[in-house]
């Protein structure tokens, strides 16, 4: 539940839900190489998320169809991570953040999960875009707070549009950017340095 807190080095942790996990140059994990997660749901549990800047070539149309007319461009799946990569996650942006709709569950202002077994035709007029990922990213409890601790992910505020953006392959170097200061020259990291 968002807002329950977790204790990090003898602290609580708030739930991160609706922020970004950008990975760090520290990390190894081929599966996260530059990756930027928006975490859709962070509980004592574990956390759940999907990496935004991973599109594939398979349009949206070649899987659900009926779907595609709502999906922003790149109109294409996305590798959400590598955990059930045979699920379909599917974000949504809301013209109206502050209605409810059937099948949508809020992680940030208008953007949020929706249902896939909603009728597209009933949400077009309360629907900007929506972005489907193939897979997840999952960590179950106390993990991803180890990895943050040991330096492999920076936790950053998303904006609305990061889930969204029309040049993905950009989203790395440009969420880093705009913090400024250390963060943004971490964007000018060379991808094939170690820090080994």
């Amino acid at each position: 539940m968002q807002g329950e807190g977790q204790a990090i080095g003898g602290r609580a942790m708030a739930s991160m839900t609706g922020q970004l996990l950008v990975a760090t140059p520290a990390l190894k994990d081929p599966n996260f190489d530059r990756t930027v997660v928006l975490l859709v749901a962070h509980e004592p549990g574990g956390a759940l998320g999907v990496v935004l800047n991973r599109a594939t070539e398979v349009p949206v149309a070649d899987v659900l169809g009926d779907w595609s007319a709502l999906a922003r461009e790149p109109a294409v799946l996305f590798e959400g991570g590598p955990v059930q990569p045979d699920s379909a996650i599917c974000l949504a942006r809301m013209r109206n953040p502050v209605r409810r709709l059937r099948g949508f569950h809020q992680v940030l202002g208008a953007v949020g999960t929706i249902d896939l077994s909603v009728d597209p035709e009933r949400l077009r007029e309360n629907i900007a875009g929506i972005r489907v990922f193939a897979g997840y990213s999952g960590w179950g409890a106390g993990q991803l707070e180890q990895e943050i601790e040991e330096g492999s992910w920076f936790v950053l505020d998303a904006l609305p549009g990061d889930a969204f953006v029309d040049r993905p392959d950009d989203l790395w170097p440009m969420v880093l950017r705009r913090q400024g200061g250390m963060m943004a020259a971490v964007a000018h990291f060379p991808p094939d340095v170690s820090l080994n």
